[in-house]
């Protein structure tokens, strides 16, 4: 059988794979169902018929209602050429079969394609299913006292009845006493009233308060609308106020025009009390200096002290007699 076998898949899935096989090509994924009878020679065909000498992986599936699907993905790589690729192209393919969850037991994959077995030990421990004729079939990812298959969807998730999952209680609710809101449990998640160390000990969630419907209107009349309020007409307790009689009558004083003042700095009035240097710069308040002391502006004579020419400092009234 050559590439010409891979051309009739999905169509000619039994006529390829045997009695019991059926095909579906679906996203560019090629799959093909066959009877567990026949898994061992339908991997057999692919390697040898359809040129699938690579192994890529195997699992297993949970199917509630149907039982384990065990999958391998095998692929066919490069030498082939036919209308659905060209030479050097890359071929893929899906097989699959299901055993009941009563006898999980399927003949190992090992014989055909040796890369299978630790995939068959992690299957084994994951999903429980058997595979007579596999060389070691020992644990893989879990310890040897672990009990259960923890991808099967029956079991239960211990660690969750030990310890409310964290969806339990709203941020902020107490973890004990007031009321409590209905909790939902994840899949897989027991009741803890009905399973583990606290079964039989806990007390029935309480009931909601039923809520107290409206009043049903008359047979064609439509119901009354709700009454709504603007803001200037406040609340039900201020219309009461201001229609009550005994209320004293006191006249509201028009309120003052706001004044616009400008928060700038360079707008902002002199501080009072503020001494201003000959420049105009404030000058900080300060012990006064002694006569003579050198100001920050520089020195100073005393007072009346003549300066060049007979004349007083910049801020005389006028010069001496002689000084014309």
């Amino acid at each position: 059988m050559t590439v010409d076998a891979f051309d009739r898949l999905p169509e000619g899935a039994e006529e390829v794979f045997g009695a019991g096989a059926t095909g579906e090509a679906a996203y560019g994924l090629l799959t093909v169902d066959v009877p567990a009878a026949s898994w061992t020679a339908a991997l057999e065909t692919a390697r040898d018929a359809l040129g699938c000498t690579f192994f890529d992986w195997l699992s297993a599936v949970d199917e509630p209602g149907t039982g384990l699907r065990v999958c391998a993905y095998v692929v066919a790589l490069g030498g082939m050429a036919g209308p659905r690729g060209a030479a050097g192209s890359v071929r893929g393919l899906l097989l699959r079969t299901t055993v009941p969850y009563d006898d999980p037991a399927l003949p190992t994959a090992t014989g055909v394609y040796p890369g299978a077995a630790w995939h068959e030990r992690e299957t084994h421990e994951m999903f429980g299913v058997d595979f007579p004729g596999h060389p070691h079939l020992a644990p893989l990812l879990l310890p040897e006292e672990f009990e259960g298959h923890p991808l099967r969807k029956d079991f239960v998730l211990a660690a969750r009845v030990a310890k409310a999952w964290p969806g339990a209680k709203e941020p902020g609710e107490p973890h004990e006493g007031g009321a409590k809101r209905r909790q939902m449990l994840p899949p897989g998640v027991p009741d803890p009233n009905e399973w583990g160390p606290q079964k039989g000990q806990l007390p029935p969630a309480p009931a909601r308060a039923a809520r107290t419907p409206r009043a049903a209107a008359a047979p064609g009349e439509r119901p009354a609308a709700r009454r709504t309020r603007s803001a200037s007409q406040g609340s039900a307790s201020q219309q009461a106020a201001k229609a009550s009689p005994d209320a004293p009558a006191s006249p509201t004083p028009p309120a003052a025009p706001r004044k616009r003042v400008s928060d700038a700095p360079w707008q902002q009035p002199p501080a009072g009390g503020e001494e201003r240097g000959r420049a105009g710069r404030p000058r900080p308040d300060g012990p006064e200096r002694p006569d003579g002391a050198e100001g920050p502006e520089g020195p100073e004579g005393p007072e009346g002290s003549e300066g060049p020419g007979g004349s007083e400092g910049p801020e005389g009234p006028e010069r001496t007699e002689g000084g014309d």
